[in-house]
């Protein structure tokens, strides 16, 4: 409720207020008369120093006008006195003995309007109460109290803080495929021209916090449409029918004011699939949704209505709710990357005192895998940890101490912990640190450090040099050698483990687990996915999940993923018995200083030597890899030649088609050679057989020509003039593989054993 709301509620109240009181002072005829006992009124009777008299019977009081005031009445020549009722004879009868020269008494009789207000009032009053009661715990929507089947959804209005898309910071493709709709709003026209038809509907799918509800305000900021918001939850009510009724009410509502915009977050809440789960296909969601796709794509009219909606489960949502007719556009909004990052930090410490020596760029590098509402909270942490000390300035070490509190939590000061377990949690974030450091495949530590933090006493950090979207078995296996490096490290040193390891352990269960069941990773069991994605039946999934594989699969499932672990228990085990000396250098610099950065732990590790590769995804059965190293990129090419690096260009949405006239280019590309059993791939460059046909162009470069195209005749023309290139004498093919690293960078490898000798 806004600051109007609450005074027009006030002006109403008091303008109430104030009729009953006017009614009350003006319909009271006894103004004027002073109110005395009534021994005085009948004193003054008794001397004969009245002139007029008024009896008024229901309300048993008497009115007399006096022909002299005195000091029993203060001076004044019109009293009024009350008697009992008992009483009304005997008034009456002194009244009429001291022969007055007028007298009067009435007797009032109640209207019928007064009884009728008499029993109906309070029945108003408390029906009124009853009515706004129910009105609060339906949200006060639209209609009323009757009002459940009405729409909940709010219009924006001017007077709210407005978001426009320069507020929005590492999603520059969401921003550009929202900015189209609001410019077809807008300009119309230069899409009708065209033939295009604006999408009736925009799905913003992503992690929590990437920005899905900041891109719908920046949105409703720009459109200059009427907006209407509101959440999935409002849909379903406790009454039968309430939720579709709502509904077709919403879409009635935003037809009347269109061109407008609906904006549904969290849409999962009513979109989720239909015909499973507990309440079979007959409970409200699932009407409400059937509701929801008839609005949305049925035979009525929905022109200049587009419905976004946003939800970090798409994975849930109704196949018919995701066609195209409905949700036409599905936009993933995802984490930013680098230079993402480095724009929502530089969003977020606009107004803020930031020291100028503070390194936000290092900091966006080190922030991998946060999303926007993550870097809000930690350029937000920083500000209150810098009032918290009282100071002026946000500096690099508040932004450091704040990304820390944003990861693992903030430190327990008051947590008094023992010489003997201090020197356990050194031993194991140095054997974390020592592990990571000598393997080849993974990113260098950070930071390690045995504060405790949230749930954690100590934690070691790796930030990788650029964001990956792709992790090789190496790496993945690199990983593991880190996780149990804290279990090694206690097992060498103190002889036994602690409970410390707990989430290590279940870290490198998961990995492990995933290598084998997902990714293919295990030699013995093959390419192939063991099992399914556990369903919910809460969420629109099945009632159980059963496997796809038998009981001995899962044996030998739990059998590699052990294998896995045991061998990297011990690949660790190795590391940290070889350099047993720098791990107690390491764990005497963290009981000292608690924490250590990457330069410091450059300095313990100088001698410390990358270990061998011990493993290279090499088994591809009787599949042989190619010996031909794969292409490269124009900036490694740039780089071997030492010319200046390439300027990154994006690539345009489409391309107008070449005119027959226009000249080759000079430069063609080989083509490759492909199976004689397997697809050819056709030469441009060469005259097809048959009846020349167009050829597509999608914007490719020259020379490049789709796998397929031109299609084959029927003409029985000759092979050699459908497809290039010489077909492989043999029928086996030599899939292309990656370049193993050579020379110097190339650390030794040597093929993966786990500790039953098994690859």
């Amino acid at each position: 409720m806004n600051r109007k709301t609450v005074f027009r509620n006030l002006a109403i109240v008091a303008g109430i207020l104030l009729v009953i009181y006017a009614f009350s002072y003006f319909g009271n005829d006894t103004r004027g008369f002073k109110g005395v006992d009534t021994s005085v009124a009948i004193a003054q009777l008794d001397a004969n120093n009245v002139e007029k008299a008024q009896i008024d019977d229901r309300e048993q009081q008497l009115r007399l006008w006096l022909k002299d005031g005195n000091d029993a009445t203060g001076g004044e020549t019109e009293i009024l006195a009350k008697y009992p009722e008992a009483a009304s004879e005997q008034i009456f009868t002194e009244i009429s003995d001291k022969g007055l020269a007028s007298y009067n008494t009435t007797v009032t009789q109640e209207s019928w309007l007064t009884s009728i207000l008499l029993f109906v009032l309070p029945m108003v009053i408390l029906l009124g109460i009853f009515f706004f009661v129910m009105s609060r715990m339906q949200g006060g929507g639209r209609g009323g109290v009757m009002g459940f089947g009405k729409s909940k959804a709010k219009q924006l209005n001017k007077d709210m803080p407005k978001t426009t898309f320069a507020d929005v910071a590492g999603a520059d493709e969401a921003v550009e495929e929202l900015y189209e709709i609001k410019d077809f709003l807008q300009n119309p026209m230069r899409y009708q021209s065209l033939g295009a038809k604006i999408p009736r509907g925009v799905l913003l799918y992503g992690p929590p916090g990437t920005g899905k509800t900041l891109l719908a305000r920046a949105v409703a900021g720009e459109a200059g449409v009427p907006f209407f918001t509101i959440s999935g939850s409002d849909f379903v009510e406790m009454f039968v029918g309430v939720g579709a009724s709502r509904v077709r009410d919403m879409f009635e509502q935003a037809k009347q004011n269109s061109p407008c915009i609906i904006f549904v977050d969290e849409i999962d809440a009513v979109g989720r699939q239909r015909g499973a789960g507990l309440g079979g296909g007959h409970d409200e969601r699932e009407q409400t949704l059937n509701q929801l796709l008839v609005e949305m794509d049925g035979f009525g009219d929905r022109t200049g209505v587009i419905l976004i909606a946003a939800t970090n489960r798409p994975d849930i949502l109704d196949p018919a709710l995701l066609r195209p007719g409905r949700f036409d556009r599905q936009i993933p909004v995802g984490a930013p990357d680098l230079a993402g990052r480095r724009a929502i930090l530089k969003v977020h410490s606009q107004g803020k005192p930031i020291d100028q020596h503070a390194d936000l760029e290092g900091l966006a590098k080190r922030t991998v895998g946060m999303s926007g509402a993550d870097l809000a909270n930690v350029i937000n942490e920083a500000a209150l940890l810098t009032a918290r000390e009282n100071g002026t300035v946000i500096t690099e070490a508040a932004l450091e101490e704040s990304v820390d509190r944003v990861v693992g939590g903030p430190r327990r000061k008051s947590r008094i912990i023992s010489e003997h377990e201090k020197k356990i949690t050194a031993y194991h974030e140095g054997g974390h640190t020592l592990a990571a450091w000598a393997m080849p495949d993974i990113e260098p530590v950070y930071k390690v450090t045995i504060l405790a933090r949230g749930r954690t006493g100590g934690h070691a950090m790796t930030v990788p040099e650029d964001d990956k979207g792709l992790m090789t078995r190496s790496e993945m296996i690199a990983r593991l050698v880190m996780a149990m490096g804290g279990r090694a490290a206690e097992e060498l040193v103190f002889h036994e483990p602690t409970t410390g390891a707990s989430s290590d352990i279940d870290m490198a269960t998961k990995i492990a687990r995933s290598m084998v069941t997902e990714y293919g990773m295990s030699a013995k069991l093959g390419a192939v996915r063991y099992g399914q994605e556990g369903g919910d039946p809460f969420l629109g999934r099945s009632m159980g999940q059963q496997s796809d594989y038998s009981h001995e699969v899962a044996r030998e499932i739990d059998e590699e993923v052990r294998n896995l672990i045991e061998a990297a228990h011990t690949e660790a085990w190795a590391i940290l018995n070889e350099y047993r000396d720098v791990l107690d250098i390491l764990a005497t610099e963290l009981l000292e200083r608690e924490t250590l950065t990457r330069k410091d732990l450059e300095k313990i590790f100088h001698s410390v030597e990358k270990r061998p590769r011990i493993t290279a995804f090499n088994d591809f059965g009787h599949r042989t890899p190619s010996d031909k190293p794969p292409v490269k990129t124009p900036r490694e090419l740039a780089v071997e030649r030492g010319e200046p690096l390439p300027q990154h260009q994006p690539e345009p949405v489409f391309a107008h088609q070449q005119s027959s006239q226009q000249a080759q280019p000079q430069q063609q590309y080989p083509q490759p050679v492909a199976p004689a059993n397997g697809y050819p791939q056709p030469d441009p460059s060469r005259p097809q057989g048959g009846i020349a046909q167009p050829r597509p162009d999608y914007g490719a470069p020259a020379g490049w020509s789709a796998p397929g195209w031109p299609p084959r005749d029927s003409g029985g023309q000759g092979q050699e003039g459908r497809y290039s290139g010489t077909p492989n004498p043999g029928n086996e093919w030599n899939p292309p593989h990656e370049q193993r690293p050579s020379g110097d960078e190339d650390p030794q490898t040597r093929p993966w054993r786990g500790p039953d000798g098994s690859n």
